[in-house]
Formats: C-alpha cells, structure tokens, sequence
C-alpha cells in the first residue's frame, strides 16, 4: 500500500498513516482503509486493529487540492458516497478498530477517527470539524456522528464556529475514551490493544453487533437480538474454553470457533 504501512504483531494490525505533511485523508487513502479492511477480516492472525498517523498528525483533513481536480456536484457527491461506504464498513467492522490520535483529527481525519470503535487521543490534540470555513460541510458523516458523540448543541457550535476542540475535552464530552501525554500515546494504547486482543473473536465479534444495535435499533430491537447472538455465542467452542478456563483458573487460549 501506498499510504497506509502494516505490521502485524501479538494479534495487533498496526495500521500507519504515511502521507506527509498532514496525513490528508485523498481518495487513494481512504480506498487503502478499505483494502486493510479486506485483508485482515478473514486473517485469524489478527484481533484488533490500531490505526494513527506517522509524523505530528494522525490527519489534518481531506485532500483540499484533490477537490480541485473536482468538476460537477454529481462527481462530488459520488466522492462522498464512496468515501461514506468505507467508514460505515469501518464501523460495522467485525473487529475492534482503535484509534490512537495525535497533533490533529480534524475534518476527513476526525470523521475517519470517529467511524473507529475506540478512540485514544493525546491531551493536546486537536479535533474538529472546519469545513465550514472553506464554504463547505462535513461528507464523509460527519454531520451525522458527531452529534452521536456530543449533543446536537455541541455538534453545532463545533461545526458552525469550525473550532476544534482539545483531546482533554473531546473524552469530557464523550468523543474520545481516554486522553494520555504524547509520549504514552502509543504505548497506552497497544497495552489496551493487547488486552482485547485476548478476548474471543465470536465473543467479540457479536458484541460490536449488538453495540450497532444500540445506535441503530429500537431498544426492544436490540434486546431480542442480543438474546438470539447470546444463545449462538453461548454453543462456540470459545464460550465452552472461557467457562472451562474460569473453572480452572487459568488463562483461556480463544481460537474464534
């Protein structure tokens, strides 16, 4: 891949933005997220997934001077669209995807960010929405998701003044789910990471299920098939291995069966 750089290491795919200066969130890159998507969804290798940027941002925002290349509103509209399937595959996705943010998530970088399960961010970070001060609004859901996180009122007042807000208070406001200093960013993080990575795949993997549920469903809705997913999850074979585990006190060995 050409902007995005894997490792995969303990169960973790450590996903690197790599598109200096700013990680600007292009066409290419986003398709990228897609491909890392495709490759590691069926890879038993791997459990979680870690994405952030490499240098002083995790992204700074969409690729401004590819809008340029941009002729007719039916060509941006499908630029949206595309860039819209991506991140709501993303968040549906079938495996934890963390999101470990420094310097700036703002525009494109925070509504990539935001389609994450979990989002860790630095104290001094700085997340946003300021399309509005190029004429523009948010495309890729960002209208959408944010009020999710926020309030409507706050969503608002972000997207209206264009002013981002610091990572101490995006986890004040429910945005992010816990802020670190730089230097523990990482480390944080990949220890956090570890520690899913432990846990059944099935198990894991129903859960986000019913967590989309939640956002998507009525309640009842989302009570109903959480009883239906906990009958099939309670019949794998790594329910049977993390009872038998607890049993015998000892740590379960999950093969996502």
């Amino acid at each position: 891949m050409e902007f995005l750089t894997i490792a995969i290491d303990e169960g973790i795919a450590t996903a690197v933005i790599n598109r200096p200066p700013a990680n600007a969130l292009s066409s290419g890159l986003i398709k990228e997220v897609g491909q890392l998507l495709d490759s590691v969804e069926n890879d038993n290798d791997v459990r979680v997934i870690v994405l952030h940027g490499d240098g002083k941002f995790f992204s700074a925002g969409a690729d401004i001077k590819e809008f340029t290349t941009v002729s007719s509103g039916e060509a941006f509209t499908k630029l949206s669209s595309s860039g819209q399937d991506v991140f709501e595959r993303l968040e549906n996705f079938s495996k934890p995807v963390i999101a470990a943010i420094h310097g700036a998530a703002l525009g494109g970088g925070l509504e990539l960010a935001m389609a994450c399960h979990i989002r860790f961010v630095t104290e001094r970070a700085k997340l946003g929405l300021p399309e509005l001060q190029l004429g523009l609004i948010p495309g890729f859901a960002g209208t959408q998701r944010l009020p999710r996180y926020v309030g409507v009122a706050k969503a608002a007042e972000m997207l209206l003044t264009s002013e981002p807000i610091t990572g101490v208070e995006a986890v004040r406001l429910g945005l992010a789910n816990q802020s670190f200093s730089d230097e523990e960013l990482l480390p944080k993080t990949m220890e956090i990471a570890k520690k899913i990575a432990k846990k059944s795949p099935v198990a894991m993997k129903a859960a986000l299920q019913m967590l989309q549920f939640s956002k998507d469903d009525s309640f009842y809705a989302g009570v109903k098939a959480e009883a239906d997913s906990f009958g099939e999850v309670f019949v794998s074979e790594d329910a049977k291995e993390g009872i038998q585990a607890f049993i015998e006190k000892r740590e379960p060995q999950f093969k996502g069966k």
